[in-house]
C-alpha cells in the first residue's frame, strides 16, 4: 500500500510539473467599436487652377443693357466655366468718350496687364484690331464682327492668330420683323438704325424680309400695304452733338402713325419711348436688340428681342488659347435650331416679350419652325432699293452677297448709303 501511494504522488507530482512549463493562453480583448467620424482622412490637396487673363474692349458701357452689356456677360461665363479664368475689360471704348485714344492703344495697356486673349467687340475696332494684330503676331486676338480672316471676303488679311466670330443675326432680325408684322395695327413698323455700313444694312434687310412673309403668310395682309422705314442716327449709341437723338427719332416715328419700332441700335430708347406712348393712350410696341433681358426696359410694350449669346463662342476660343491651340478662324454663326434660346449652345437667339399676343406668339413659333427647316428669306426675286436686281427668280444668295448687300431692299424707306 505504501509503494502504491507513493506511486500514485509520483503521478501527480509529474503532471503539476508538466502543467507548468506549458505556455500561458494569450489575452483575448474586444476591439473597440470605431464609429465612422471618428476616422479622420487626410485633405486631399487640390491643385489651383493656372490663372487666364483675357482682355475685353467694349465700345459702349458694360451695363448699357444692350450689344456691350451681352458681352460683357459672354466674359462672365468665360470666367464661370473655364478654372482660372479672369476677365479685364475697358468700356466706352469709342471715339466720342476716349477722343485721342485708339482702340488698339487700349489694348496694348490689358496686354500690360497680363492679358493672353484680347477681344475688339465692335465693327467700328475694325482697323485697331488689324493694328494691334500686326504689331503682336504672337497674341490670340478676336474682332467681333468684321470680316478680316475671311477667305472669301473683301477685305482678308493673313494674320496668323487673328479670329473673327459674329452670330447669324439676319435670323434674329427676321423673327424681329415677323413679330412686329404680327402686331402692328397701323401697317407701318419704324426701324431706328444705327450708322449705315454692310452690316447694318443687311440687318435691317433681315428685319424687313421677315416682316413682309409674316404680313402675308400669317396676318393675311397684302405685304404691298406695309411701310418700313429706317432712320439711321449716325452711330450705335446716341452721342449728343454728334448723332441724331434716338429718343427724338423714336418719337417721330410715334407721332407720325408708326406704332412698331424694331431697333437696331445699342440701346434701349426705342422701347423706352414705346412705353411712355402706351402710357398716353397710344398703340405702341417695340423690338429692341442685342441683350437677352432688354425687355426689362419696358415689358408691357417689348414684342421680344433678337439677342446675342457670346459666352460659348468667348469660351471656346479662350480654351484654345489656355490650350495653345488658337488659330486663325472666321465664323458665321447660326442659331442652335433645337433650342434657339438655349444659353450654352445658340450663339443667337430670341426672347419673346409681354406685348406679343397668345395669337402672335403662335404664329412666330410656326416661322421660327420654318427657318430651322430650311426657310431662306434671302430667295429671289428680289431687287435693291433703286430697283436694280439683286437676285433673280429662285435665285439664293450667296453668304458675300448677303454680308455685302451694297443698298436696302426695294419696298423699304431710308437711305441706303451715307451722305
Amino acid at each position: 500500500m505504501k509503494r502504491l501511494w507513493l506511486f500514485v504522488s509520483l503521478l501527480v507530482l509529474a503532471a503539476m510539473l508538466l502543467a507548468a512549463c506549458q505556455p500561458a493562453a494569450p489575452e483575448v480583448t474586444e476591439a473597440p467599436e470605431v464609429s465612422p467620424t471618428d476616422v479622420v482622412a487626410e485633405p486631399t490637396a487640390v491643385p489651383e487652377a493656372e490663372e487666364f487673363i483675357f482682355g475685353m474692349l467694349l465700345v459702349g458701357p458694360y451695363n448699357d443693357h444692350g450689344y456691350s452689356q451681352a458681352h460683357y456677360e459672354g466674359g462672365l461665363y468665360v470666367e464661370e466655366n473655364l478654372p482660372g479664368a479672369k476677365m479685364i475689360y475697358i468700356d466706352k471704348v469709342n471715339s466720342a468718350d476716349r477722343p485721342g485714344t485708339t482702340p488698339a492703344q487700349l489694348a496694348e495697356d490689358l496686354v500690360s496687364k497680363g492679358a493672353q486673349l484680347i477681344i475688339f467687340n465692335s465693327d467700328d475696332m475694325k482697323d485697331s484690331a488689324v493694328e494691334f494684330a500686326q504689331a503682336h503676331p504672337d497674341v490670340p486676338t478676336i474682332h467681333a464682327s468684321g470680316d478680316t480672316s475671311w477667305t472669301d471676303g473683301k477685305n482678308y488679311i493673313d494674320l496668323p492668330l487673328f479670329g473673327n466670330s459674329f452670330g447669324r443675326m439676319e435670323y434674329g432680325k427676321m423673327i424681329a420683323g415677323c413679330s412686329a408684322a404680327l402686331t402692328t395695327q397701323s401697317g407701318q413698323i419704324g426701324y431706328l438704325g444705327p450708322l449705315i455700313n454692310d452690316e447694318t444694312r443687311r440687318l435691317a434687310s433681315s428685319a424687313y424680309l421677315g416682316a413682309k412673309y409674316c404680313y402675308e403668310k400669317y396676318a393675311g395682309k397684302d405685304p404691298a400695304d406695309l411701310s418700313f422705314k429706317v432712320t439711321w442716327i449716325g452711330f450705335w449709341f446716341n452721342i449728343p452733338g454728334f448723332t441724331s437723338d434716338p429718343t427724338q427719332v423714336a418719337d417721330d416715328f410715334l407721332n407720325s402713325g408708326y406704332d412698331v419700332i424694331i431697333s437696331g441700335i445699342d440701346t434701349t430708347e426705342g422701347l423706352v419711348q414705346a412705353g411712355k406712348a402706351r402710357e398716353a393712350g397710344k398703340d405702341a410696341w417695340s423690338v429692341p436688340y442685342d441683350y437677352v433681358a432688354a425687355c426689362e426696359e419696358g415689358k408691357e410694350v417689348c414684342l421680344g428681342v433678337p439677342y446675342f449669346n457670346w459666352g460659348p463662342v468667348y469660351l471656346k476660343q479662350a480654351q484654345a488659347t489656355k490650350d495653345g491651340t488658337f488659330a486663325s478662324y472666321f465664323e458665321w454663326l447660326a442659331p442652335d435650331w433645337t433650342d434657339i434660346n438655349n444659353h450654352d449652345t445658340s450663339p443667337v437667339g430670341f426672347m419673346k416679350g409681354e406685348g406679343l399676343s397668345e395669337e402672335a406668339s403662335a404664329s412666330l413659333e410656326l416661322f421660327v419652325a420654318e427657318l430651322a427647316g430650311g426657310l431662306n428669306l434671302w430667295t429671289g426675286p428680289l431687287n435693291l432699293q433703286d430697283g436694280s436686281a439683286y437676285l433673280a427668280e429662285g435665285e439664293v444668295a450667296t453668304d458675300v452677297q448677303v454680308w455685302y448687300l451694297p443698298q436696302l431692299l426695294e419696298g423699304m424707306e431710308g437711305q441706303s448709303v451715307s451722305e
